[in-house]
């Protein structure tokens, strides 16, 4: 009989689109087709950033259109506690979530996120089901850093934060004291206590995870698979100039899409002929003072860049044969941004910043370029490196890796459900679905 799996995300693509949303369910669509698996995936909806419509007022739960196994969980933010990362509405779980848990009863729970649902969601789903293997996939730092988990300090020139501490996070808000920091901490893991294995796509996000406290044998490197399966776009140019840069994904600060524009600001005025596309979107979501920012800096470089605005996962293909090369430009320590393997799988060479996970997945000068993090200057000479060495292109575009692909990470996060609930089996003698 196969066993059950249930993922749990903040978000569902089709609601609002992300890289960690597209990943999960993607995951969950591809663990389905094994013979050993039944999966669901429910996905929280809910303001600020999706209203998905439900059936009547009272009801939390709403299917998907078109996906029996696929649901909505509207929770509303106000209850939503974004220090402590709790909900103050327990009636969500003790009533909602643990009524939909002993209706399924999966054999594991893989939370891919808890914002905006809660971190004491994992204690509901441990009180509920006590034999289920718990699994959780650090996709960023949230858990660590208040800030939106960038960890980004709000003090000394937004500098990238190397650890979190009691003293240093009240210097970020001094809004919150060393003591609220310090109990904050203590009730983020006292939930993490709960869950049998932790998932990092990154070694260098897996490593700060072990020096904030989570045992290195609880934490497992497990790259992100990739959905998509197509051999690397032909190289139709020959011997043209590869000037043509793309940037895919979100229009955020952290995103670093102001850095990208300051460059391609600074190569326009030298005459440069690099021209970049922004395939993205969510510009409006940021706040007013960024978004003067990016149009101000769009309306200078209008002759050289293109805002090419949202796209559908369907039209990446034509969308890569259309660049040269990727620009992530991210100016936080990023985890493993799915544009690197997207682009990875098309063949394209990826210009990044030289830190976190970006430099962990892009190898300076094997598939791609680095350039000094929330540096334009560098990133200026970098793009202009790019365009003008012979050559270049297709010795870094010879240096990109096989992607891992969705049923080889299927293979081997089965693997890993199968041994934790082996484990709990033969430690407290416990019947597991066979």
């Amino acid at each position: 009989m196969a066993k059950r799996v249930l993922y749990i995300c903040h978000n569902h693509p089709a609601a609002r689109p992300g890289g960690s949303e597209a990943y999960a369910l993607a995951l969950h669509r591809a663990i389905r087709s094994s013979p050993d698996w039944e999966s669901m995936f429910l996905a929280r909806s809910g303001p600020p950033y999706t209203t998905v419509k439900r059936y009547h007022e009272g009801t939390l739960l709403a299917l998907v259109d078109g996906a029996p196994d696929e649901y909505y969980f509207h929770t509303d933010s106000g209850s939503f506690d974004t220090f402590l990362g709790w909900n103050s509405n327990k009636n969500l779980w003790t009533h909602y979530l643990r009524d939909m848990l002993l209706a399924y009863r999966p054999d594991v729970v893989h939370f891919q996120h808890t914002l905006f649902l809660g971190f004491d969601m994992i204690r509901e789903v441990r009180n509920t089901l006590p034999d289920a293997a718990i699994f959780y996939t650090l996709h960023e730092f949230i858990p660590i850093c208040h800030r939106h988990g960038q960890m980004v300090r709000t003090v000394n020139d937004e500098e990238l934060c190397t650890h979190a501490s009691p003293r240093r996070c009240h210097e970020c808000f001094p809004e919150h004291s060393p003591q609220a920091f310090f109990m904050r901490k203590r009730f983020v893991q006292s939930m993490f206590d709960l869950v049998d294995l932790f998932i990092s796509p990154s070694q260098f996000l897996r490593q700060r995870y072990i020096d904030w406290g989570i045992p290195a044998e609880r934490i497992q490197f497990e790259e992100n698979g990739c959905a998509h399966h197509a051999p690397p776009l032909r190289d139709d140019r020959g011997s043209a100039r590869r000037n043509r840069f793309g940037f895919f994904g979100q229009l955020t600060p952290y995103k670093g899409t102001h850095v990208l524009l300051e460059a391609m600001r600074l190569l326009q005025a030298e005459g440069s002929d690099a021209r970049l596309w922004i395939h993205g979107a969510n510009l409006e979501l940021q706040n007013g003072e960024y978004q003067n920012r990016v149009s101000d800096l769009l309306a200078t470089c209008k002759d050289s860049v293109t805002l090419a605005g949202r796209y559908e996962p369907e039209q990446l293909p034509a969308l890569m044969a259309g660049v040269d090369w990727v620009v992530v430009p991210s100016v936080w320590w990023e985890n493993s941004p799915l544009v690197i393997q997207e682009a990875f799988l098309h063949g394209r060479p990826v210009i990044c910043s030289d830190i976190g996970g970006m430099a962990e997945k892009v190898k300076d000068g094997v598939n791609g370029l680095h350039f000094r993090a929330r540096d334009p200057i560098s990133l200026a000479q970098t793009l202009s490196r790019a365009i003008s060495t012979p050559q270049v292109w297709q010795s870094l575009r010879h240096g990109i890796p096989d992607v891992y692909r969705m049923e080889d990470h299927v293979e081997s996060l089965s693997g890993l459900y199968q041994g934790v609930l082996a484990r709990k089996h033969s430690a407290d003698g416990v019947a597991v679905r066979s």
